[in-house]
């Protein structure tokens, strides 16, 4: 059996930029008028589509213009592109795991714009290890927690879901993958105050991601035996 595709996650599994995010949406949506605090990004919204957030903050406070919101947002955005390609750094383990996995085929798949994800890997030197293979929601049409993103990076590189692991730090992501039918690592940097959903493998430090990878690709290689003994 093929070694099985690894679908990872960027923001918060690979690169630490929820901080940066979280500060440059504070100050943006409350530029309009949505009271927003950092910790309500990394608390609530974590890994959400930026324009769910907006939404759910409407619902809230009350509406706010489209212009203003896609001024709004622009602005946010570029700003946030600086800091990330000055001020970013990797996950303590990422690079590592990498290293150590280089032998499998592996992509990114992000609720970010494309622009935002190769901005990060390449900010931290990790955009050698994904060349072109970058997924973002807003290239597929798709955004986790609906599990269309990871089916459409899994249908591009060639693999059906059963044979992928999805490797996620936020709920919204490992619920998505889950959805997909794959197989989930989740990687649990809080887990005094997150519950890794049942059937989902918890880490704490992408460090034990490695191991945990060749452990289940080993257990998928021996289910799947019977099915490529009888030439199918």
């Amino acid at each position: 059996m093929p070694l099985p595709l690894l679908l990872f996650d960027c923001d918060g599994t690979l690169v630490d930029s929820e901080p940066l995010l979280a500060e440059e949406m504070s100050t943006g949506l409350n530029s309009v008028g949505l009271p927003f605090l950092p910790s309500d990004y990394l608390g609530e919204f974590r890994g959400s589509r930026f324009r769910n957030i907006v939404a759910q903050l409407q619902l809230r406070h009350g509406n706010v213009c489209n212009d203003q919101l896609n001024s709004m947002e622009n602005a946010m955005r570029a700003n946030l592109a600086k800091r990330l390609a000055n001020e970013l750094t990797t996950i303590p383990g990422a690079k590592e795991a990498l290293e150590r996995l280089s032998a499998y085929p592996s992509a990114v798949v992000s609720n970010g714009p494309e622009g935002k994800i190769r901005t990060a890997l390449k900010a931290t030197g990790l955009d050698g290890y994904f060349a072109e293979r970058l997924f973002s929601g807003y290239t597929a049409n798709c955004w986790k927690p609906e599990p269309c993103l990871h089916l459409y990076a899994a249908s591009i590189m060639g693999f059906n879901a059963a044979n992928c692991i999805a490797i996620d730090d936020a709920l919204v992501g490992v619920r998505a993958a889950l959805e997909a039918g794959m197989k989930v690592i989740h990687l649990n940097r809080f887990p005094d105050a997150e519950t890794t959903p049942e059937n989902a493998i918890m880490i704490s430090n992408m460090f034990q991601l490695p191991a945990v990878v060749r452990q289940l690709s080993q257990e998928m290689s021996e289910a799947a035996e019977p099915y490529y003994s009888e030439g199918k």
